[in-house]
């Protein structure tokens, strides 16, 4: 394969620069680390029929009563007001969430999924840590354009939406045209961190480290730093992410 029919790969660091991104003919990854997309990955895992990812609570609580499904998400880190469960991995064991269906809101990544179908997203993905290899496999096959957007915290740029975006580049690199310096940045952060990327976290003092570790989160944060806890790749389909082979081609 020449060069120049390979697909192109960007990287959006923070919802703030999407608009400067031409979302109509690529595949667009939401990633949101701490931990929106981990735990949509471990629900889908863990047997959920669905979920339903909506950008604010009272729309959660909305929805939720309309179609008889679990509540969840969080604002600025803790389970928000007027919702059930909060927004870590831990809260959706199978033997909770198997055959269910959960709403979900959250501080950035919800928010960041429905920007992305704004403007016009053909096909929208989500990735973490915990699915890491599965959402590699899904872009090296489907062989499109792909947008890696990060959902950062509150538009401001995030150390581990960007480490994942790094580990994804660091491994597709070789398939895709690399496309911005973003790409080249994250990329670069990867490898530095990959020995141990919680460790890299701490040292770095990263926001979001901090943030959650101050609730007591630390568990979380690991779980969300591990590559291929919960290998499945979620697929925004009609309103909600489905598990990829359960989509109705």
């Amino acid at each position: 394969m020449t060069t120049n029919t390979k697909p192109s790969l960007y990287t959006c660091l923070s919802p703030a620069l999407l608009q400067l991104f031409d979302l109509t003919n690529s595949i667009v990854v939401i990633i949101d680390v701490l931990r929106a997309t981990s735990t949509i990955a471990t629900a889908l895992h863990n047997g959920a029929k669905a979920i339903v990812p909506v950008d604010s609570v009272a729309e959660c609580i909305r929805i939720g009563k309309q179609i008889e499904a679990i509540t969840a998400g969080e604002r600025d880190g803790q389970v928000a007001e007027g919702l059930q469960y909060g927004n870590s991995p831990f809260e959706y064991p199978e033997d909770f969430i198997k055959a269910k269906t959960l709403v979900l809101t959250t501080t950035n990544g919800t928010k960041l999924l429905h920007m992305a179908l704004e403007k016009g997203a053909p096909e929208i993905i989500t990735g973490s840590f915990p699915n890491l290899s599965a959402v590699c496999d899904y872009l090296q096959q489907q062989n499109k354009n792909v947008v890696l957007a990060c959902a950062a915290w509150k538009d401001k740029v995030n150390i581990e939406d960007t480490l994942f975006a790094g580990a994804v580049i660091n491994r597709l690199k070789d398939s895709f045209q690399i496309m911005c310096d973003s790409s080249q940045v994250a990329d670069t952060l990867y490898q530095s961190a990959q020995p141990d990327l919680y460790e890299f976290m701490k040292a770095r003092d990263a926001s979001h480290y901090h943030r959650l570790t101050n609730y007591g989160l630390e568990k979380d944060i690991r779980f969300c730093l591990t590559a291929d806890g919960s290998p499945v790749l979620p697929l925004y389909k009609e309103g909600q992410l489905i598990k990829h082979n359960s989509a109705i081609n």
